[in-house]
């Protein structure tokens, strides 16, 4: 049962107002739904959008942010919770740990490497929990391009990459997120053939 979803997104604005409206409106329908947010604990960018949006709503929101970055104020001071940890390793492993789910939000590199690195562990079954994109305005589009293009490459199997969930809405992607169960699926061991043989 999904419970709580760790949600990736921008310590920056962006360039376009949807992304701002697509964080206030995910933090919104995450409380409607009882559904508690992890996120890094940020009060800047969308990530302080998101929070400011859950609480308001009545939702609960957990942030995990490095001490470092307590001490230089970027730490949001009305969450629900705020777990301080010792590194950024440490961040990714316990937002991990206390959500049922993931979600990235528009953002930057920072944003592209935690959902990669969440949807790899899914591939290689380190968890079986749902994983998915908020694709607000196409934002997304080109990562999607070239997911389609490492498939076509077969260096992603077809089961893998069905595996990620995909909206531009966020009601339709907490309700594809809800009705998600993921089995383990191996991931196949090619060897080269032998030219000799």
């Amino acid at each position: 049962m999904m419970s709580k979803i760790c949600v990736y997104s921008g310590s920056s604005f962006g360039a376009s107002t949807e992304y701002e409206k697509a964080a206030s409106a995910f933090g919104a329908a995450c409380a409607q739904r009882g559904l508690g947010i992890v996120y890094g604990g940020g009060s800047v960018g969308l990530m302080g959008i998101l929070a400011d949006s859950a609480l308001a709503a009545g939702g609960e929101v957990i942030g995990v942010i490095p001490r470092a970055m307590i001490a230089e104020e970027r730490a949001h001071r009305g969450l629900t919770e705020l777990i301080p940890v010792d590194s950024m390793h440490e961040r990714k492993h316990r937002m991990a740990s206390l959500a049922d789910a993931f979600v990235a939000l528009p953002g930057g590199i920072g944003t592209l490497e935690e959902v990669i690195e969440i949807f790899t562990w899914l591939q290689l079954g380190l968890h079986l929990k749902p994983v998915g994109l908020l694709n607000v305005c196409g934002f997304y589009d080109l990562l999607l391009k070239f997911l389609a293009h490492m498939r076509k490459e077969q260096f992603l199997t077809c089961a893998h990459h069905a595996m990620l969930a995909v909206e531009s809405d966020s009601g339709r992607l907490l309700d594809r997120l809800a009705a998600t169960q993921h089995v383990l699926v191996p991931k196949p061991i090619h060897h080269k053939s032998n030219p000799g043989s």
